[in-house]
């Protein structure tokens, strides 16, 4: 029989084997009774037999391999254990052999009987310590270097984990990754991990393995005699391996890659903590300059391998717990690798196994000493460019022009002289929008920008050499590379002081990788601490301080804990320390960049260049109270009264929705003489006392439905979705409800001052009332003699894109409006519109006034939003782009059974996720994790709703196709992987 090759046979259910199986086969052949109990395994069957005093492992073997493959597995066995590793023991059968046949229902299955090791496998340590992860590289390394010699016709076989075709895997088996979303993202990094290893791939060094010492495979000793008085169990004082089933002729660092790629689920916070794993197997099998450059690459592929394996085993096995229950932490695995580049791990690790191998007691840090600067100008403060998430000479967008920092550059130059970039800086330049992975924004080299040009000399002497393009002069203990240095192509030994050449543009890196240079732009995922290291600052070849300063999310979230009410929440567990924003996309202090799906106060973007001018400009003249007569007042309150439906035509201005929403329950109880307010369920309106009192959101306030005020009679929602009546023809019995409210209410003898509704349940997430709803209910209550006031502060303004207000889209006219938000992108403005007979009676309790509520800045910005909304068609965008993302999170919702609906119109949309579609179980806790994880694929998106299951989809009007659909595509990755 030939031995197996996967890629002729790539399917490999499990033999049908039962227990019952087992017990026979264990009684008959070995003459073992006891406790049978199924261990797992992805393709062969194998169990543990317990005799009471000895526990045994009984291995049924696919019967797809060959017994050369296994007699070549029991002799890596044999080989290991005169290596000094603690293995699993053969047993013989009764006949004296090793391997035994036996018909299982008319299949022939070769069977072998292990001793069990004893100990516990690190799988079940959730945070493996350094030396546990040490543990695990010193078995890999062991194995790896106990295996080198061993020949054997059985190991010439091909699997499915033989690092050396893991492509050609990933191609036969990725159709099983049922969601597109895992599909393409597997698809893209196996493709740039095999065009990484493509020119490596004739220099790695091909012995016989293990294939898959990894943290389901050691055992780690608990010490002691447990063998009891009969042969089998194993005791151990140390580690131990197990299961040589993939055991082949493979890729040394193709072992290594193996026993990263399992580790890495246990430590997705800190994934550099494999570089114990790897340090302890290269001290024990050394790594050679192949080996390290294609370790990462075959750690993302071993990744994706596991991943496309895992899937494809529960589609041929349906019952096989283990390849299922294994499914999680392998597309952990992969993902953590996936996010980590292959060029800046290769970089530390380099440095990490070259500081190893000098045996430092501690890593020389910082850069070297020199004697002579590089150059001959003397750098200052001023010659410092700022390129940084801060820098205003990359305001307006600036900094995704790609001359951008050259014109920043250019500039200083111009007034000073010559310019030098910053050290370790996160770039904002460097930033990129609509991201799928984290941007290399962190700056490793420096660069000097002088057109009069400059002589440049050796800080330190040694050789000079082109190499890659750019000069590398090798120090005692330091690299230096330099691009833009003019001299002859020689290579020469230069002395400390000497002219080596001249430049205009001169960049500058140190390295403490010999003969390699890291990266020039790293990503934010390894600590500048460890950069530092690796490639350090070269400040004193200035002779000044190029370092930029560093920024601490964490210490920045303490100092607001410290100080800043708890009660005022902030976004996410541990949030990026956001400092800039531009248009719909937001960016932390790394030059990391976040489409913003949240922000419904910013309509008109962020940074708005027109606005930062118009409300420059107008504090730049005057900024003072309304009692002033300034014409900019009555421009904007022209404006807006006259985008409301008549008869509204009166405006009171003000800071904020909460403030309007008060104001509006004062003029509809100063109007109608009357205190009592109607309410509907579900609403969140404010926070002062009056917005706060008809507030009946219990994912706000726990309490809200049994803490309201007397005047304030709430009436149940018109949830189409989740309400006591459902569906889009729901208007007629929720209006039945509402007549009974009513008419206990005119038992009790309490007249209604008015009704207080969103025309779209905004806190709901966007659910659209059923139609007609506000059309009967405006008409009950002025019939008693009420006003109808509706909250527009966050589904209107535009933001509907079909409508400019909400109440349009009800078909109705309110008696008063309340809106703020949108209105000052950012700045505290709100508004209260109504009739001149409403907004006149208010005098019956004095005049009006608010500080900043309708200052000449205040109506500056008011105003300069209303005409970017016009001219750059923002309501439109809304309408297509809204239209656009509702189709396509609905088509998610065809292929995510959590996605229980989408709610909303325009660019006020809701995704409820629910557990049940039947039940609508609400997905509090999966909501919050999508949240979470969406932030790692550069989206801010938050729950919202009574239970907290509504992803809140409302982001700044200008947002484009590209980044709603980059949403979509994130979100899609998100949900396929919880």
């Amino acid at each position: 029989m030939p031995n197996f090759d996967f890629l002729a046979q790539p399917s490999l259910p499990r033999p049908d084997v039962t227990g019952d199986d087992a017990t026979a086969i264990a009684a008959e052949h070995y003459g073992l009774t006891g406790t049978v109990t199924e261990l797992g395994s992805q393709q062969d069957r194998n169990f543990l037999i317990d005799t009471g005093t000895a526990r045994y492992v009984l291995k049924l073997a696919n019967p797809v391999f060959s017994a050369d493959e296994l007699h070549a597995q029991n002799a890596a066995m044999a080989t290991l254990a005169r290596s000094g590793v603690s293995i699993p023991e053969v047993m013989t059968a009764t006949d004296g052999s090793d391997l035994i046949a036996v018909d299982v229902r008319g299949v022939r299955l070769i069977v072998r009987l292990l001793g069990y090791l004893d100990g516990e496998p690190l799988t079940g340590v959730a945070d493996p310590s350094a030396e546990q992860l040490r543990t695990l590289g010193t078995l890999a390394g062991t194995v790896a270097a106990g295996l080198a010699a061993l020949r054997h016709q059985g190991l010439a076989r091909t699997t499915q984990w033989d690092a050396r075709i893991g492509g050609e895997v990933v191609d036969l088996l990725i159709d099983h990754v049922a969601d597109p979303a895992k599909r393409r993202v597997v698809r893209e990094t196996v493709d740039a991990a095999l065009a990484r290893l493509a020119p490596l791939r004739t220099r790695l060094r091909v012995q016989a393995v293990h294939g898959d010492v990894t943290d389901d495979n050691i055992v780690l000793g608990t010490g002691g005699d447990e063998a009891g008085g009969e042969a089998g169990t194993t005791a151990g004082t140390g580690a131990g391996v197990i299961d040589f089933g993939d055991v082949a002729y493979g890729w040394l660092v193709g072992e290594l890659a193996a026993t990263v790629a399992s580790a890495l689920h246990h430590v997705p916070a800190a994934p550099l903590a494999v570089l114990d794993v790897v340090e302890a197997f290269a001290a024990v099998s050394p790594l050679d300059d192949a080996d390290i450059a294609a370790l990462w690459p075959l750690v993302v592929l071993r990744g994706a391998v596991l991943v496309v394996s895992g899937e494809q085993q529960v589609a041929l096995d349906g019952d096989n717990r283990y390849a299922d229950e294994n499914r999680a932490h392998e597309w952990l695995a992969f993902d953590v690798a996936r996010r980590i580049d292959a060029a800046e791990f290769e970089a530390v690790l380099r440095w990490r196994l070259e500081n190893a191998a000098a045996d430092a007691a501690s890593p020389v840090g910082g850069a070297p000493t020199t004697g002579s600067p590089i150059v001959g100008l003397r750098t200052a403060e001023h010659h410092l460019a700022d390129l940084s998430v801060t820098s205003h000479a990359l305001d307006a967008g600036r900094w995704l022009d790609p001359a951008a920092e050259a014109g920043v550059l250019a500039a200083i130059c111009r007034e000073h002289g010559h310019a030098v970039t910053r050290y370790a800086e996160h770039r904002l330049t460097r930033a990129s929008i609509d991201r799928r992975a984290a941007s290399a924004t962190r700056a490793l080299s420096v660069t000097m920008d002088a057109p009069g040009g400059v002589d440049v000399t050796a800080p330190f002497s040694g050789e000079l050499a082109i190499v890659d393009g750019s000069w590398r002069l090798r120090g005692d203990d330091v690299d230096l590379w330099l691009d833009g240095l003019s001299r002859p192509l020689t290579t020469a030994h230069v002395a400390q002081g000497e002219t080596i050449g001249a430049a205009v543009t001169l960049t500058v890196q140190l390295s403490r990788v010999r003969g390699r240079r890291p990266p020039t732009f790293v990503t934010p995922s390894i600590p500048r601490s460890v950069w530092e290291q690796v490639s350090p600052d070269p400040s004193a070849l200035f002779g000044a301080d190029l370092a930029a300063p560093e920024s601490d999310a964490a210490l920045a979230l303490s100092r607001r804990d410290d100080t800043f009410a708890a009660v005022q929440e902030h976004y996410f567990a541990e949030p990026p320390l956001i400092e800039r924003g531009w248009r719909h996309h937001l960016v932390d202090t790394a030059g990391q960049t976040y489409i913003d799906m949240v922000n419904n106060v910013t309509a008109v973007g962020h940074a708005h260049p027109r606005l930062v001018s118009a409300v420059r400009d107008q504090w730049a003249l005057l900024n003072t109270n309304s009692r002033f007569h300034y014409e900019e007042l009555a421009r904007f309150t022209e404006r807006l009264a006259g985008l409301a439906p008549a008869p509204l035509d009166t405006v009171f201005l003000v800071n904020s929705g909460s403030e309007a929403v008060d104001l509006a329950l004062r003029l509809a109880q100063t109007h109608t003489g009357r205190r009592t307010i109607l309410a509907v369920t579900e609403a969140y309106h404010g926070w002062t006392v009056g917005a706060d009192a008809v507030s009946s959101s219990i994912g706000d306030n726990p309490r809200a439905l049994e803490t309201r005020p007397d005047w304030v009679k709430l009436v149940a929602s018109p949830n189409t979705y989740r309400g006591r009546h459902r569906g889009a023809a729901s208007a007629p019995p929720y209006l039945a409800d509402l007549d009974e409210d009513l008419a206990a209410l005119d038992a009790s003898g309490q007249a209604v001052a008015g009704l207080i509704a969103e025309p779209v349940f905004g806190n709901a997430g966007g659910v659209m009332l059923p139609d007609g709803y506000l059309r009967g209910a405006y008409q009950r209550i002025r019939d008693r003699g009420g006003v109808c006031i509706a909250d527009e502060v966050q589904v209107g303004y535009g933001r509907l894109g079909h409508y400019f207000w909400g109440s349009e889209q009800q078909g109705v006219v309110p008696d008063i409006i309340t809106v703020a938000k949108a209105m000052g992108n950012g700045h505290p403005l709100g508004a209260v519109i109504t009739t001149r007979a409403i907004a006149d009676s208010f005098a019956a309790e004095g005049s009006f006034f608010s500080s900043a509520g309708g200052s000449p800045v205040s109506a500056t910005v008011g105003l300069t939003v209303l005409d970017i909304m016009r001219d750059e068609e923002l309501q439109r965008n809304a309408a297509e782009v809204g239209d656009h993302l509702a189709a396509r999170l609905r088509d998610l919702g065809r292929r995510h059974a959590l996605i229980g609906a989408v709610h909303g119109l325009g660019l006020y949309l809701g995704v409820e996720l629910v557990r049940d579609r039947e039940t609508l179980a609400p997905a509090t806790e999966e909501a919050a994790a999508v949240c979470d994880r969406m932030l790692a694929e550069g989206c801010v998106v938050q729950p919202t709703g009574d239970h907290k299951n509504v992803l809140k989809i409302k982001p700044p009007l200008c947002i484009t196709r590209e980044s709603a659909d980059r949403f979509v595509e994130a979100l899609d990755l998100v949900l396929a992987t919880l």
